[in-house]
């Protein structure tokens, strides 16, 4: 039986754009070098608001507000079966700072499928594909 990994995801928005942050190398070439919203593992005993402002500043080094949830995505890889919950957030700093990832993107929602996007992160760009944020 495959592992599962309870995650959560930023899908940040600034003037109307959402970031976008690309992956470095991976132990598992499926997942290296795409595209994802980022962030990361839910700690035991964690909220998922308090794991998703967690790993923002770990990763980038910013502050966010969490404005609502989003949409939650079951996909299985290969090796594991995530499920991450992914939530619409704003930025409160903007200065961004890659610790983890190797580059980001400010794309449209009608940019967004221009990307190489990891797979799990696929419902979440196509349902923004599909909606006018503004």
């Amino acid at each position: 039986m495959k592992k599962e990994i309870e995650v959560v995801a930023a899908i940040i928005i600034d003037n109307n754009k959402f970031l976008c942050t690309q992956r470095n190398k991976n132990k598992y070439e499926y997942i290296s070098y795409k595209y994802e919203f980022p962030g990361g593992k839910v700690e035991p005993q964690e909220t998922l608001e308090d794991a998703i402002i967690r790993e923002i500043k770990e990763e980038l080094d910013i502050e966010i507000k969490v404005r609502s949830k989003y949409l939650t995505v079951r996909h299985e890889y290969p090796n594991f079966i995530i499920i991450m919950h992914s939530f619409l957030c704003e930025m409160l700093t903007k200065k961004i700072v890659l610790k983890e990832h190797i580059d980001l993107k400010w794309l449209s929602s009608l940019e967004l499928p221009s990307l190489d996007w990891a797979e799990a992160d696929l419902p979440i760009v196509e349902k923004l594909n599909g909606e006018i944020y503004g």
